[in-house]
C-alpha cells in the first residue's frame, strides 16, 4: 500500500522565509500534508521610478554596452518594467540586441529569453564569481559593461571590471530590505530553535544571512544551528549561492540540481520521500514517528504526547516486546500499576483506529503487528 504524493509530508511543519512568490511554495507543500507557516525575512521594494535607474536605461539607449550582465531573472524582468513605464522598452530592447548578454542562472535567462532577447552565455554554477572570472579571462578593458544588480549590491563585479580597465553601468533594479512583521520573523525563530520547525525554505542569501542573524540578535542562533546538525530541523536553498551563507554556518542544506522554485519542491519532497521508505511497514500500514505526531498509511494520527511516546517505543522495537514498565516509564508521573499501562495501551489503540495494530503478548508487554498489510 504505498502512501499518496499528497500525504507524504503529513505531519511535518515548512517555514517559508520568502516574500516573493511565497504562496506558490506554501501551496505545493500544502498539498502533501505539511503545515506552513510564512515569515519573511526580508522584502522586495521595485525602483521602477529610480531617477538613476531610467538615466541608466537612457544612456545604454544612446550608447549600447558591449556586455551586459543580468544577474537575476525578477530584476532583469523589473528593469525592462521600468523601462516600458517609461515609454522606453522597446528602444532598451533594441539596443540589448546589439550586446552580449550574459546571465548569472536560469531564472535570468529565462527573463531575457521572455523579454525576445539572446542569452549568450550562462554561468554554470549560478554564481557572481564564474562571471567575473570568464569575463576578466577573456579581458574586459575598454569595454562597457551594464551590470543588473540584485537588492544586495554587485557581488564585486562592478569593482573587479572597473580594475581591470572597463567602464561600468550598474542598473540596481530592486532592493532588499527588512520585512514589515518583524514579530512573526522572531516567532519563527523562537518555533525553530524549539524544535517546532521540520524544514526551513529559503530562497535568497540575503535572506539567509538576515534570518541567522536574527537568529544570533534574539540568543537563539546556537540552538537553531543545533537543530540543523542534529537532523531535527532541515533547510532548504533553492541554489548554491543561497546555500552558501549555511553552508558558511556549518549547515549542509539541501540544494536542487537547478535554481527553480518547482525544483526546490521537489528535493524536499524527496526528502520526505526517503524517510516514508524508511518507515515501519506494518498489518496497517506504513508508519513514521516525526516529532510532534505519527503518520499512519499518511494519515496523521490525533495522538497526545504520551502516546506519541508509547508509539515511538513500539516502533525502535520494530515488532518486538515494550514491556509495561516501560509503558508506565512513558507516562507522566511515577506509576507502578499495571493497569495505567493497559488503559494507556487501549488510548493508544482507539486514536490509532486499528485496533489489532498492537498486540498484547500475555505477561511480557506489547508489540506492533510488523508486515506488511
Amino acid at each position: 500500500m504505498s502512501e499518496p504524493l499528497s500525504q507524504v509530508m503529513a505531519g511535518s511543519v515548512v517555514l517559508i522565509t520568502a516574500d516573493r512568490r511565497a504562496a506558490e511554495l506554501a501551496n505545493a507543500f500544502a498539498r502533501r500534508g505539511a503545515t506552513i507557516r510564512h515569515a519573511p525575512v526580508i522584502a522586495i521594494v521595485p525602483s521602477t521610478d529610480d531617477a538613476r535607474l531610467l538615466a541608466s536605461t537612457r544612456a545604454i539607449i544612446d550608447d549600447p554596452p558591449d556586455t551586459v550582465v543580468a544577474t537575476t531573472g525578477v530584476g532583469f524582468r523589473g528593469w525592462i518594467e521600468a523601462a516600458d513605464t517609461a515609454g522606453l522598452a522597446a528602444d532598451l530592447i533594441h539596443a540589448l540586441h546589439e550586446a552580449r548578454i550574459v546571465a548569472r542562472g536560469p531564472k535570468a535567462r529565462g527573463a531575457i529569453q521572455a523579454a525576445g532577447l539572446e542569452t549568450d552565455w550562462v554561468a554554470e554554477s549560478e554564481t557572481a564569481a564564474e562571471i567575473a572570472e570568464v569575463l576578466l579571462g577573456e579581458g574586459v578593458a575598454g569595454r562597457r559593461i551594464a551590470v543588473q544588480h540584485h537588492g544586495a549590491g554587485s557581488d564585486g563585479l562592478d569593482e573587479a571590471f572597473l580594475q581591470a580597465g572597463a567602464q561600468v553601468i550598474s542598473l540596481v533594479v530592486y532592493r532588499w530590505e527588512p520585512a514589515p512583521d518583524q514579530e512573526a520573523v522572531q516567532g519563527s525563530l523562537r518555533a525553530a530553535a524549539a524544535g517546532e520547525i521540520d524544514t526551513v525554505c529559503f530562497t535568497s542569501a540575503p535572506g539567509v544571512w538576515a534570518w541567522l542573524e536574527a537568529a544570533d540578535g534574539m540568543g537563539l542562533g546556537d540552538d537553531v544551528l543545533a537543530r540543523f546538525a542534529e537532523g531535527t530541523m532541515v533547510a532548504a536553498a533553492v541554489g548554491p549561492v543561497t546555500a552558501a551563507p549555511l553552508v558558511a554556518r556549518g549547515v549542509i542544506p539541501l540544494v536542487p540540481d537547478r535554481g527553480r522554485l518547482g525544483a526546490l519542491v521537489r528535493v524536499v519532497v524527496g526528502h520526505y520521500d526517503a524517510l516514508h521508505a524508511e518507515a515501519l511497514m506494518t498489518s496497517a500500514g506504513p508508519l513514521q514517528i516525526r516529532r510532534t505526531t505519527a503518520v499512519l498509511a499518511g494519515r496523521v494520527l490525533p495522538l497526545t504526547p504520551s502516546g506519541l511516546e508509547i508509539l515511538r517505543l513500539l516502533v525502535l522495537a520494530r515488532g518486538g516486546v515494550v514491556s509495561r514498565a516501560e509503558v508506565l516509564a512513558a507516562l507522566p508521573g511515577v506509576s507502578r500499576d499495571e493497569h495505567a499501562a493497559e488503559v494507556a495501551i487501549a488510548r493508544l489503540r482507539e486514536a490509532i483506529g486499528a485496533p489489532r495494530l498492537i498486540r498484547t503478548v500475555v505477561k511480557r508487554g506489547y508489540r506492533l503487528d510488523v508486515g506488511r498489510p
